[in-house]
Parts: structure tokens; sequence; C-alpha cells
């Protein structure tokens, strides 16, 4: 990585385009694959009753599937059984929510236990992202909770769902959590990024993909402030 900024179309291909509203439909899904693939994002995320999605013959995307979502206060046995019938309905990537009141209680045992349940319904080269919760932990729960993610398999570990009233992404949660994993894993951050200012400084501090719901007006924004070519 230079030290000069990406541009949109660099973030975008660091985008899981997001729609977890409850009230979404099946034309919203359709709509959000549609503008998804317009942009230029990674992937789609959405909830997993929208299964199975039909993508357009030729399109470079893939689908993300929310697991224990968003509380992850379900057992374990729930969230493997959710994530295993997403991965049969053509889900690529399965991002999960760990017990949060678990990492809060110090039982980082129970955490890693928990991924490991639903990591073994996610084979590689499917991918598992870990949702943590970031607002609502100290840095040291921050650093264990990563520590047992990366115990347990998985490929990403998440700041948030965007659901959670302590709050979404910040800069010193994804700057510690990379610094956690180092190269073991990756770093998704989600909540509350809505502006190209927002995806560029998460990226910097060390954010490999982006939660992104409003991916349309914040891509408009790189050329606001004159993003580079190279990166």
């Amino acid at each position: 990585m230079t030290s000069l900024s990406p541009n949109a179309a660099t973030v975008a291909r660091m985008i899981d385009h997001t729609l977890l509203k409850p009230e979404a439909t099946a034309d919203d899904v359709t709509a959000l694959i549609a503008e998804a693939i317009e942009l230029g994002t990674y992937s789609v995320c959405v909830s997993p009753s929208m299964l199975p999605l039909t993508i357009p013959a030729g399109a470079d995307l893939k689908i993300a599937v929310v697991c224990g979502f968003p509380s992850g206060k379900h057992l374990s046995s729930i969230k493997a059984a959710e994530a295993a019938l997403a991965i049969n309905q053509g889900a690529d990537e399965i991002d999960m929510v760990i017990d949060i009141g678990a990492a809060k209680a110090g039982r980082f045992a129970d955490v890693q236990a928990d991924i490991a349940a639903v990591r073994a319904s996610v084979p590689a080269p499917k991918l598992l992202k870990v949702i943590i919760e970031s607002a609502a932990l100290t840095d040291a729960e921050i650093v264990a909770v990563c520590n047992a993610a990366v115990a347990a398999g998985a490929d990403f570990v998440k700041t948030s769902t965007g659901f959670h009233s302590a709050g979404g992404a910040s800069v010193h949660a994804v700057r510690l959590m990379k610094q956690t994993v180092g190269e073991r894993a990756q770093v998704k951050a989600a909540g509350g990024v809505r502006s190209f200012e927002d995806a560029l400084a998460m990226v910097e501090a060390g954010a490999a993909r982006l939660g992104v719901s409003g991916s349309a007006a914040l891509l408009a924004g790189a050329t606001a402030i004159g993003s580079v070519d190279n990166y």
C-alpha cells in the first residue's frame, strides 16, 4: 500500500453493499443488486431470509449474509445451522454476530467456541466475518475477542452491526483490531461509514472491507475531495 489515497473504483471494490433493514422487500434486494453492479462493489450483504439471490450472468458480485443478527444472542447450534443454510443457498460469505454478553463477562473461551461452531458450517474458501460490536467493548475486550476470532479460524473481524445503541465503527477500534490480528485476519469497518472521508480513514486505519448501505452517496464524495488514481 502506498501513501496515496484510493480512488472511488478501488474503494467500491472494498464495499459490501448492505441492506439489512427489517422492512426490506425482494424488490429492494433486486434494486440493491443492480446498484451494486453499477457501482462496482465487491458484494451485497443481505438478511438470510432474502436468499437465494439471482445475480446476473457475468456479474462480478459476491453474496454476503448475516448470521445471528443483530443481537448475537442465539445458541451456537442455531447460528451454525443458519450459516450452513445460507451457504447452501448461495452465500459466499457469512457475517456472524458474537454473544456480546459473553465477551463483557470475560467468557472468551465461549466466544471462541461460538465462532468455531459457525466456522465449521462455513468451509473454505467461503469467508467468515465475525462482528464484535466494538463500540460496546473496552479495548481489552476488543483485543481478547479478536484473538478468539482468529483462534477459531475467522477470516475477518468486523466492527459493528450498525444496529447497536453504542454506535458503529471508529478509527480507533479499526486500528486496534488490525494491530491485534495483524496478518492473521482482515478487518471490516461497518456501522456509520457514510462519507468517502470516513471510508478513507477506515482504510488508513487498516480496514480491508467496508460495510456500507449508502454506497452511491459515499462514492460520489470521491470527486469532491479529489481522490487520486493510484493505490
